[in-house]
């Protein structure tokens, strides 16, 4: 094999393993009610199935990139499919929703090891204009994926058994490991330290402050405030560490906190409706998962397409104001499928998806912009982990609203008000003024 179509096979690795990652997530959302029809426990397992893997990935997540810079990002990638495969196979077989909770755990760790070792590892492989090409196939592969996602969730628990949805990750994993020494192996040049008592402190407070929320009996206020004060003790902490996980800077303008609030909100709202969607449809309305699973295609297709042509056409044109037409489409679509009821939500799950994929795009480029060059990596990890705790967050109040009071109701009133909260936690990003 020649050097350059070594490099491009190499992305192909890394591109899998991405997919592999973002597939995981939403399958596991569309066949949630399935797999606790097939376990005993409680219906207050289903929102725990996704919450268990996204918790993990967000508190990791950051860590997960030092080790890489510290061990090498080939190595621990490895050891982070590695780890996933194990994790998926475990999930498989479990034989009650207990072990299928802890297992999930251990999968949203390996992919808080495997996810943010992509971008160094793409730029050891490429430079100059082939690494922007080889950059840009990053987001055209997690757009398939959000589409397939849910559809392939819905055949493969409707065909076979909601445990293929796990057994899948399996031989495309191993092929990922087989593949995997197309990789060339890169480090930091100089060697960071690690944070390990911010890490426990930071998955310790996200844990005390989800648990209670997906409890239908309603949150318990002694947890939130154990959670809300290890927090607090975390941000103190990171404040006086010789190498604390995020960099102190990025809060000295106002852009970047403003970028951290605008994350959390938008993807509690996009996460929360992908679980409550088919949680309705499945335990309230008696539909079979791949119903629930195409009932869902339309939002992630509507997604794929308008981050495409968002970031072809709209965001050259207008820039950042192109994050509130996307939050008003958002908005429009949650309104209708509240107002109209289940029977519209194809096409008012589309206008949400339209909606999304229009504020993503330039939501993260007006989020980066505004970040100074030693801080990009600090920045990426930390976008990205608060993404992931948006999106448990998101599962945790709207999985937890639909399950206390029965009807989709309260959980799409919650999740457009936080879509209009989104709005304007957004509004310094598209001034100026917000750097």
């Amino acid at each position: 094999m020649t050097h350059s179509r070594r490099r491009w096979a190499a992305l192909a690795v890394l591109l899998a393993a991405e997919a592999m990652n973002l597939l995981d997530a939403t399958i596991v959302q569309v066949a949630g009610p399935a797999i606790h029809a097939g376990l005993p426990g409680p219906a207050a397992d289903v929102p725990w199935f996704s919450a268990a893997y996204t918790l993990p990935f967000a508190a990791f997540l950051v860590t997960g990139g030092r080790l890489g810079d510290v061990f090498g990002r080939a190595r621990v990638f490895k050891l982070g499919v590695a780890g996933f495969v194990l994790a998926s196979l475990a999930c498989a077989m479990a034989p009650d929703a207990a072990l299928l909770i802890g297992a999930r755990a251990v999968q949203g760790a390996a992919a808080a090891l495997i996810v943010p070792q992509t971008i160094g590892l793409i730029r050891a492989l490429f430079d100059g204009g082939e690494l922007a090409k080889a950059l840009g196939s990053i987001g055209p592969v997690m757009g398939l994926s959000a589409v397939t996602g849910p559809l392939l969730g819905g055949l493969l628990t409707q065909a076979v058994s909601w445990r293929a949805v796990f057994l899948v990750n399996v031989p495309l994993g191993l092929a990922v490991l087989f593949a995997a020494r197309l990789l060339r192996e890169d480090r930091a040049a100089t060697r960071p330290r690690l944070d390990v008592t911010g890490t426990l402190l930071v998955a310790a407070g996200a844990g005390l402050l989800v648990h209670p929320l997906i409890d239908p009996a309603g949150p318990n206020p002694a947890l939130l405030a154990a959670g809300a004060a290890l927090v607090a003790v975390f941000g103190f902490q990171q404040r006086r560490a010789a190498a604390p996980l995020v960099e102190p800077s990025l809060f000295t303008h106002r852009g970047f906190p403003a970028a951290l609030a605008g994350s959390l909100l938008f993807f509690a709202v996009m996460t929360g409706l992908m679980q409550v969607v088919p949680m309705q449809l499945q335990l309230g309305l008696g539909a079979d998962v791949r119903t629930a699973g195409l009932t869902l295609l339309p939002l992630s297709a509507g997604l794929a397409v308008s981050s495409s042509f968002a970031g072809a056409r709209l965001v050259p044109k207008f820039g950042s104001r192109v994050m509130f037409g996307g939050l008003a489409l958002l908005t429009a679509g949650i309104l209708a499928a509240l107002g109209l009821g289940p029977g519209a939500y194809p096409w008012a799950l589309a206008l949400c998806g339209l909606g999304m994929g229009t504020f993503t795009v330039p939501f993260f480029t007006a989020a980066l912009e505004r970040v100074r060059p030693h801080e990009t990596g600090s920045a990426a990890g930390l976008l990205n982990a608060v993404q992931q705790l948006g999106g448990t967050l998101g599962v945790a109040l709207l999985g937890g609203l639909y399950l206390g009071t029965g009807t989709a109701t309260a959980a799409l009133g919650l999740a457009a008000a936080l879509a209009v909260a989104a709005a304007v936690a957004v509004v310094p990003l598209s001034s100026r003024r917000g750097r």
